[in-house]
């Protein structure tokens, strides 16, 4: 019995003889198209006028960061909260959430490094203050430049050091 596959954007049938290699997708070597899916989050929300449920799908990348919240209920409950910050407050996203807060700090780091977003702390008044300014432990940020030019460093090129400067005749 032989079994065939079809390669994406061509017409050509490929037979073989053993069924786990019919079941295969092929693509194209050359394939120009992210290696990684995009990464998406889905936020589903609720229309206020209609009542209607949508879900809108957000890229991680439109995210800005990694925040982690702590409010104390009137009971006096702990709860801590990891959500993902966006530019628009409407599209935040709740990630992780407990009583206490025995882990919440390492799944903080963890969504943070996860994901290549900074850290934020979310203070009571609903402000987003930085946590530190590093990814991966790259501090981001003004950096100070390695190598200063040669008119900042008041010298002369080391391979021009090697040659003396001309006599100008008068």
């Amino acid at each position: 019995m032989v079994h065939g596959v079809s390669m994406e954007g061509s017409s050509v049938v490929l037979a073989f003889g053993t069924p786990a290699v019919a079941d295969r997708r092929f693509i194209a070597a050359n394939d120009n198209g992210p290696k990684d899916p995009v990464k998406t989050v889905t936020v589903r929300r609720m229309l206020d006028q209609s009542g209607v449920a949508i879900k809108i799908k957000v890229p991680v990348t439109e995210f800005i960061g990694v925040a982690v919240a702590t409010a104390i209920s009137v009971e006096g409950v702990l709860t801590s909260s990891i959500e993902l910050v966006h530019s628009d407050s409407a599209l935040n996203y709740r990630v992780f959430e407990e009583e206490g807060n025995q882990s919440v700090v390492a799944e903080w780091q963890n969504w943070g490094k996860k994901l290549r977003l900074p850290l934020f702390i979310k203070a009571g008044d609903g402000a987003y203050m930085p946590y530190s300014q590093q990814v991966d432990g790259v501090m981001l940020g003004s950096s100070a430049s390695r190598r200063k030019l040669a008119a900042e460093a008041g010298r002369r090129p080391r391979f021009l050091n090697r040659r003396t400067p001309g006599q100008v005749d008068a």
